[in-house]
């Protein structure tokens, strides 16, 4: 969905520190290093155990060490993230309640929902994307198929008669954004996750679906189903010998969820300075970008202007695959 920025860690640590030194005032500076001198939460609009959920754990145990305050993660799951969104936006801007979210508050939600209770840009201030995870076509063992070329000329010779499952919104809005770029008609068919619709898969009730790759590794190594490309613009180092979705002749089959902090807005600015600054630094550590990865993540830090030109980016992709396929919330 987006083009995987490259910059270097070196590099955007370097932006991040240059940044923060251009903004810091004297008195800002004084609050900025008193912070934080109490607990810090960090709202998840998921339940516990889902992956964005697990991710951010694994960074508030590292910023409770850095910072030797608790760093709290409290689950706010319901309404596709909204209630987790509406309550940070209405939390005090002090730097002390951050909403750890994921790609559907932020960029699905925007164009899902006639009306949200927030508004993704005019509400928060954005401090740092942290990761990127690919998608992957997996396809039914019983198609015979090996290559995605071979998948989309399958389902162009047989229109209508296949079907490709969705275990969640973003896997839905990958599967039609294959759709349209390969110009094939088949069934979406929903699920709700995708682990429930492997079993699907590996009796050939549904042609192909496209998930995180963390669930495709998983569904992969049961032996029911092959990976035919990832959805972004490189190989997936997790998902070894599966082509980009380039390698495989589809170079608009990008397509990756992703999570990022975000602040109420009206925080100050060197509060947010340091709050990008010191979660880029936890997430870059050893121990951390190998927690990160095993996920199926990959580590994806920006500057919070960074983030805002992103998240803008994120919203008008999103539109444009939602409102051609007229995707809808049940």
């Amino acid at each position: 969905m987006t083009k995987i920025m490259k910059a270097g860690r070196r590099a955007v640590l370097a932006g991040a520190a240059s940044l923060g030194a251009a903004s810091l005032g004297a008195a800002g500076s004084v609050r900025a290093q008193n912070f934080p001198s109490s607990r810090v939460t960090l709202v998840v609009p998921f339940p516990p155990g889902a992956s964005t959920d697990t991710t951010m754990r694994v960074i508030a145990d590292k910023l409770s060490q850095m910072w030797s305050q608790p760093v709290l993660v409290e689950n706010k799951g319901g309404g596709n993230g909204i209630i987790a969104a509406e309550a940070v936006k209405n939390a005090r801007p002090d730097g002390y309640t951050l909403l750890a979210t994921s790609s559907m508050t932020h960029a699905g939600n925007p164009v899902l929902y006639d009306k949200l209770p927030y508004d993704p840009i005019a509400d928060f201030e954005p401090i740092t994307r942290m990761s990127l995870v690919p998608m992957a076509v997996l396809v039914t063992k019983k198609l015979g198929v090996k290559t995605l070329a071979e998948l989309t000329a399958k389902l162009k010779a047989e229109p209508g008669k296949h079907n490709f499952g969705s275990g969640a919104i973003s896997a839905r809005v990958a599967g039609e954004l294959y759709r349209m770029q390969a110009g094939i008609d088949a069934v979406s068919v929903s699920y709700k996750n995708n682990q429930q619709a492997a079993p699907d898969l590996n009796n050939g009730i549904i042609t192909f679906m496209i998930c995180d790759t963390g669930s495709a590794k998983m569904i992969l190594a049961s032996g029911w189903a092959d990976a035919l490309a990832v959805t972004q613009a490189e190989p997936y180092a997790a998902l070894p010998g599966v082509p980009s979705a380039p390698q495989a002749g589809m170079p608009g089959l990008i397509f990756t969820t992703w999570s990022a902090f975000y602040a109420p807005k009206g925080t100050p600015r060197d509060i947010i300075v340091k709050l990008n600054k010191d979660i880029i630094a936890a997430g870059t550590s050893p121990e951390i970008l190998a927690k990160l990865e095993n996920m199926g993540g990959a580590p994806s830090f920006t500057t919070p202007e960074g983030l805002m030109e992103f998240t803008r980016s994120e919203i008008e992709a999103w539109r444009k695959v939602v409102k051609s396929a007229n995707i809808k919330i049940e």
